[in-house]
């Protein structure tokens, strides 16, 4: 898919041009024990079930299914995946030292148009001798999926590129929520919103029902794509993730809009379509 050959179009801009980040590409496999990345798998299909699981719950639970395991290992694990062993959200809720966190503006908010509310949020994706990240930005009220972009780290710039791309497709929403982790309350982030006019607001911490939208996004995805599949790359599990997302964008049938995909509810919604964006109405 890549040609770093390629005399006319250099590495970055091929990988701008897959709506991948650079360090997908450059991605290899985490060194971890094949025993590890099992149990990563688990927790990772555990957390989905319980996202209250702290260390202790988790490690009693896969001593249950009878793995011997303690709580050191599993704290290893879990921060590894980005998964907070105390509160009940992943890690990417916990804010850096010294940033802004906003309030939660949603409470008590009618949602009942496109672009009034974004979320975005990110997911561990698992590989079968690794695994990678996934960040969404999604339209609260149609519930589409309006960009996205994986990497193999936990860095801000892939967030960024994701919501830039979705400002630029789209025009930018009123308000923006996302939980308070490190991505979402750094400066690339916010002031890319503060530019666009768009409101900030962040979940109360430990609330992962305040992002439920993205977190059922992330259920759906996992069943149904992901853990159906073992990517031996960054570049196949990118392909895997893209045809998922196109098909529940505009094929799968979801039960809170009447059985109608949520691209086809997005614009039949959408007051104004942006200028330039008539052809990408099926996007």
């Amino acid at each position: 898919m890549i040609e770093p050959d390629n005399p006319d179009l250099s590495i970055g801009k091929q990988c701008r041009l897959l709506s991948i980040s650079r360090s997908s590409f450059y991605y290899a496999p985490k060194g971890e024990t094949a025993m590890n990345l099992m149990l990563m798998r688990q927790i990772d299909e555990q957390f989905l079930e319980t996202p209250f699981f702290g260390v202790r719950q988790m490690t009693w639970h896969l001593r249950n299914e009878g793995h011997l395991v303690n709580e050191k290992r599993i704290r290893r694990l879990m921060r590894l995946m980005g998964l907070m062993p105390i509160y009940q959200k992943p890690s990417t809720s916990k804010a850096a030292k010294g940033r802004k966190t906003h309030p939660y503006l949603l409470r008590g908010l009618r949602v009942d148009r496109p672009n009034q509310v974004w979320a975005a949020d990110i997911t561990y994706l698992p590989m079968r001798r690794g695994f990678l990240y996934l960040v969404a930005i999604m339209d609260w009220h149609t519930r589409k999926v309006l960009a996205w972009r994986i990497s193999n780290t936990l860095e801000a710039d892939f967030c960024v590129e994701a919501l830039t791309e979705a400002i630029a497709r789209f025009g930018p929403p009123e308000i923006m929520n996302t939980d308070q982790g490190s991505q979402f309350t750094s400066f690339a982030w916010t002031d890319r919103l503060r530019r666009s006019c768009v409101r900030i607001s962040m979940d109360g911490k430990g609330r992962f029902l305040d992002n439920i939208f993205v977190e059922r996004l992330w259920r759906s995805l996992k069943y149904e794509c992901v853990y159906l599949h073992a990517w031996e790359t960054g570049s196949k599990a990118r392909t895997g993730v893209g045809k998922w997302i196109e098909f529940y964008n505009r094929k799968r049938p979801h039960s809170a809009l009447g059985g109608k995909p949520p691209a086809v509810v997005y614009w039949l919604r959408k007051d104004v379509t942006q200028p330039g964006q008539q052809e990408q109405r099926v996007a």
